[in-house]
């Protein structure tokens, strides 16, 4: 009987340990999140996240969005699924190629702000099935902007 109080002394200590642990990991995570994007005077810096893209946080048509921003893609894409979502309806359809190969979707018009500042009004954007849950950032936008990528980072001059 007098070993129960000393086990529960060790147990404690361990939980207490991997809560710490936890609560350590979790505000690494959410500090790693706040320190991949920032804007000022007129220069944004994208930090390459841990998944090797660079995200741009935005909203398509006032909703939230998380942007992966493609350099490879001609023009700016969407789930299918958010398009349905957001009740877009088509102006069109068209065939693209993409990495997983040719894929045909909808031409839908939307308006997109990215943080920082900038502002795209009725682009046109491909509604794709299979897409995933983020849209992607073409070249129809980032063509518009003074941009360079080097170590890691994106800057985007708006000056």
């Amino acid at each position: 009987m007098s070993e129960l109080p000393r086990t529960l002394k060790i147990a404690t200590v361990w939980l207490l340990l991997g809560a710490l642990l936890f609560l350590g990991v979790q505000g690494w995570k959410r500090q790693q999140q706040a320190t991949q994007f920032s804007a000022a005077g007129g220069v944004i810096e994208i930090r390459r996240g841990a998944d090797g893209h660079y995200h741009w946080p935005g909203t398509i048509n006032g909703v939230a969005v998380d942007f992966l921003v493609d350099t490879g893609a001609t023009s700016t894409a969407m789930p299918a699924r958010l398009a349905r979502s957001l009740g877009l309806e088509s102006v069109g359809q068209v065939r693209s190629q993409t990495a997983g190969g040719p894929v045909t979707g909808q031409v839908v018009r939307v308006d997109v702000e990215l943080e920082g500042g900038v502002q795209v009004r009725q682009l046109r954007v491909v509604a794709l099935e299979g897409l995933g849950d983020r849209p992607l950032l073409g070249m129809d936008v980032l063509g518009r902007l003074h941009w360079r990528q080097a170590g890691g980072v994106l800057t985007i001059d708006l000056r």
